[in-house]
C-alpha cells in the first residue's frame, strides 16, 4: 500500500511537470525552468528534500524581481491542489528560504502569503494518523503568514524613514514595538513541534533544522536591540521596555526548553544549545529604578498637596506673643485686642471681653508729659 502511494504521488508530480513544459509554449511571461524546479522541490517524496533545486529557487529570486510572479502563481497554484501534508510543508519551506534571501523587492511584495493552510487537513490518510501533521503545518503556516508580513512593513517602513527624519522618542517606540512583534513571532515558533508518535520523518527533522535556526536569528535580534534600546529609553518608555526585558529572559528560558526537546527528538542543529546573549543586569536595574522614581512622584506631589491644604487652615487657641503667620496661600494677622506687661522678659497676655453694645466705647489714654524734663 505504502508502496502504491509513492508510485500515485510521483505520477502526480510528473503530470505537473509536464503541465509547465506545455505551459512554455504557450505563455511567454512565466518562466518554466523556475516552475519545474518549484515542483521539483515541493515533491510528494517525504524521504528527502531536494535542497538542489530549492537552491535553484533561490538563485532565480535573487537574480530578478521579476521571477517573483512565477514563484508566486507556481507555489500557489502547488499549494491549493494539494491535499498532502509532504506538499504542504516543502511550499512552507522553500517560502521560508525565499523570505530569509533577504531581497528587499521581494520580500517587500509579499506582505502575506499566497495561500492559506490555516484549517488544512491531509486527505490521503485518515485523521488518525495525520493529526499530528496537520498542526504542524498549520502552526509553520501561521508563523510564516506574520513573518512574512512584519518583513514586508519592515522594508517599507525603512524606506518611509530614509525620506525623513524621526524625532529621537518616535525612532525608540518604533524600536519597542518592532521588539515586540519579534517576541510574538518566538513565542509562534516554539509552538512548532511535532506532538504525534508518528512523526520521526525525514522532512519534519528537515524542518525542525530550519526553524531551529530561525529561533536563534529571533532570539539574537530581540536581545540585541534590548540592548540598543536601554541607554535611549526615557520615562514615558521605561515600563514598556521593562515588560519587553522580562518576556525577553522568560522566553531565554523556554528556547533552552525548546532546544533540550529537539535535541532529545534528533534534530541535527539542537545538538548544542548556544551560548545566549544576555542582558546586562545594571542596565535593568535603572530601568526599574527610573519606573519607581516616576510612580513616586505623584505620591510626594499628593503628599505636598495635603500639606499645603492643612498648612492652609491654622487655627491659634492662645498665642502667646502677637506674630503674622505667612503660608503659601494667604496671609493671617492676629487682631485681637491684648494687653502686654513686660515683666521678666517675658509677655503675659490678658484677653479682654468681647463686649456687643450700641453705645460707643471710648478708652481713655494717659498722655505722657512731654514738657517737664
Amino acid at each position: 500500500m505504502k508502496l502504491w502511494k509513492r508510485a500515485a504521488a510521483a505520477i502526480k508530480d510528473r503530470k505537473s511537470l509536464l503541465a509547465v513544459g506545455f505551459s512554455r509554449r504557450n505563455s511567454s511571461y512565466r518562466n518554466a525552468d523556475l516552475e519545474a524546479a518549484i515542483i521539483k522541490a515541493t515533491s510528494h517524496d517525504d524521504s528527502s528534500v531536494d535542497y538542489s533545486n530549492a537552491h535553484r529557487v533561490y538563485k532565480w529570486i535573487r537574480s530578478s524581481p521579476l521571477n517573483l510572479k512565477t514563484l508566486v502563481y507556481a507555489i500557489s497554484s502547488r499549494v491549493n491542489h494539494t491535499r498532502s501534508w509532504i506538499v504542504a510543508l516543502k511550499s512552507l519551506m522553500l517560502l521560508h528560504g525565499v523570505l530569509c534571501c533577504k531581497v528587499p523587492s521581494v520580500v517587500g511584495e509579499i506582505r502575506r502569503l499566497p495561500f492559506d493552510l490555516s484549517d488544512f487537513s491531509d486527505g490521503h490518510s485518515c485523521l488518525s494518523k495525520t493529526w499530528g501533521f496537520n498542526i504542524f503545518v498549520r502552526t509553520y503556516f501561521a508563523f510564516l503568514h506574520h513573518y512574512s508580513s512584519f518583513l514586508s512593513d519592515q522594508i517599507n517602513r525603512l524606506r518611509c524613514n530614509n525620506r525623513r527624519l524621526l524625532e529621537k522618542s518616535d525612532s525608540v517606540i518604533q524600536e519597542l514595538e518592532r521588539i515586540q512583534k519579534l517576541q510574538s513571532l518566538l513565542d509562534m515558533i516554539l509552538q512548532i513541534r511535532p506532538i504525534a508518535d508518528n512523526m520521526k520523518k525525514t522532512l519534519i527533522l528537515e524542518a525542525m533544522d530550519c526553524l531551529v535556526i530561525e529561533s536563534i536569528n529571533i532570539y539574537g535580534r530581540i536581545c540585541g536591540a534590548i540592548m540598543k534600546v536601554l541607554p535611549l529609553a526615557g520615562k514615558t518608555e521605561a515600563a514598556t521596555v521593562l515588560k519587553i526585558v522580562h518576556k525577553a529572559k522568560s522566553q531565554g528560558e523556554d528556547l533552552i526548553i525548546y532546544f533540550e526537546f529537539c535535541k532529545s527528538f534528533g534534530v541535527s542543529n539542537a545538538r548544542e544549545t548556544p551560548q545566549f546573549v544576555r542582558i546586562p543586569e545594571e542596565e535593568v536595574e535603572a530601568i526599574e529604578k527610573m519606573i519607581n522614581s516616576v510612580q513616586e512622584k505623584p505620591k510626594l506631589e499628593k503628599e505636598k498637596e495635603e500639606v499645603e491644604d492643612e498648612k492652609a487652615i491654622v487655627v491659634l487657641e492662645q498665642p502667646k506673643k502677637l506674630q503674622t503667620i505667612i503660608t503659601d496661600k494667604w496671609e493671617i494677622f492676629e487682631d485681637d485686642y491684648r494687653c502686654f506687661n513686660r515683666r521678666d522678659d517675658e509677655y503675659h497676655q490678658n484677653h479682654l471681653p468681647l463686649i456687643v453694645t450700641n453705645q460707643p466705647v471710648y478708652i481713655t489714654y494717659t498722655m505722657p508729659d512731654l514738657i517737664t524734663f
